[in-house]
């Protein structure tokens, strides 16, 4: 088997196996995932490997599965021929081969749905169609909803009528003595909205909702942990911004400081979300809302260096991409947050904590001192109730005492 590979791809048409046709688009695909020549060879080879295996095992190409990716890898293996990277490099063709329905998509099993799973999915088709709430709040809600019921009705059929108050509290009570206050309030949250739509279809008539327990200490929590302006200039300034990555990372935390944003949002910025005629940047917050913000003149300038000198050709529409292979933009939130601690731990800084929304509690607060009224505070911060934004009136007592005037008649 001979074929030549180099920076634009596999040049020789003397490919084996079923899979030859496709191994140059796969080439292709894979240099402009951002991978080098040398990774490149490697995964085009272990293809090439896989497609002559293919016809020594006389499999046709609408027969290929992951299956036979799988034994082919037991069987390089066994002959001690497997290298890192080779099973990635397979995945990366099947789903090649599929895009291009030259294979058939995988088919899945369907899964035996108690009747809580058919509950529990009804519930979350209105949380995502009628209610349209963010993915992020249904991955949160779905599964507490699906423990009250399977705490309540086990394997048996599902009557919401035949549910009681009595039901709600003792289920909150047991769960909320081992959950984290922040994962007791998500708790109380998702029984709440899913008791209002079980009375919503008409299955419970009682305001069931109400009968949710109230844990202690939750109406105003304890003062959001905010980043101070200073340590936010010694971490920008800490940024080397003569490198690509540099560049790209400046922008997000710049990005992060000036306008708030939560790390998915920053995250999922595309470029057609910044209008750079009028100086808007258009956000995607939670349940899919807009939120139209003005662009400051640093922050524009900072995206404008990384994408004429840092970002690196790609199709996605992401405004930031990985800075190494497969060149794609962040899969969420967690991107931007180990972004913010790589920086914060490199440069020594104490900050609160070390994640990305230290920076919107930093703004709140910062425009709080500076005279901004709540509502002002909301909207950028894309609140959609005012509640949300009280808690940045909690007052530091710590700091008050440093205003405090001294007792007119001294210490007794």
């Amino acid at each position: 088997m001979q074929y030549i590979i180099n920076a634009e791809g596999v040049s020789s048409t003397s490919l084996e196996g079923p899979l030859a046709p496709y191994l140059g688009l796969f080439s292709q695909q894979v240099r402009e995932l951002g991978y080098g020549l040398d990774s490149l060879k490697k995964q085009v080879r272990i293809a090439a490997f896989f497609s002559r295996w293919l016809e020594l095992h006389a499999v046709q190409l609408r027969e290929v599965s992951s299956g036979h990716a799988q034994r082919f890898l037991h069987h390089r293996s066994r002959q001690g021929l497997l290298h890192k990277g080779d099973a990635a490099a397979l995945q990366r063709l099947i789903e090649s081969l599929r895009r291009e329905e030259a294979i058939p998509a995988q088919k899945m099993l369907p899964a035996r749905l108690t009747a809580v799973d058919h509950c529990a999915l009804d519930f979350e088709r209105y949380l995502r169609d009628e209610r349209a709430l963010a993915r992020s709040s249904i991955a949160n809600y779905v599964p507490f909803v699906r423990s009250f019921l399977r705490d309540r009705f086990g394997d048996r059929q599902v009557s919401l009528a035949r549910l009681s108050a009595s039901d709600v509290v003792r289920f909150v009570e047991r769960q909320a003595q081992r959950l984290h206050m922040k994962r007791a309030k998500l708790m109380t949250g998702a029984l709440r909205s899913f008791l209002q739509y079980a009375r919503y279809r008409g299955e419970v008539t009682l305001d069931l909702a109400a009968a949710v327990p109230v844990v202690p200490n939750w109406s105003m929590p304890s003062i959001p942990r905010a980043i101070a302006p200073d340590q936010v200039q010694q971490l920008l300034a800490s940024i080397d911004r003569s490198t690509p990555t540099g560049r790209r990372d400046y922008a997000i935390v710049l990005l992060l400081a000036r306008l708030g944003l939560r790390s998915g949002e920053a995250a999922s910025l595309e470029l057609d979300d910044i209008d750079w005629t009028v100086g808007l940047v258009s956000v995607r917050g939670k349940s899919g809302r807009r939120n139209d913000l003005p662009l400051p003149v640093d922050v524009g300038k900072a995206i404008a260096a990384y994408l004429r000198r840092g970002r690196p050709p790609s199709t996605s529409r992401r405004v930031f991409l990985r800075a190494k292979a497969p060149i794609r933009g962040f899969l969420g939130a967690s991107g931007v947050g180990s972004v913010v601690r790589h920086y914060i731990r490199r440069a020594g800084i104490d900050a609160p904590t070390k994640g990305a929304h230290q920076f919107r509690h930093g703004l709140a607060a910062e425009m709080l001192r500076k005279g901004a009224s709540l509502a002002e505070i909301g909207d950028l911060l894309g609140h959609r109730h005012p509640q949300t934004t009280m808690i940045y009136t909690k007052v530091d007592l710590v700091a008050l005492r440093s205003l405090a005037l001294p007792w007119p008649g001294g210490a007794s």
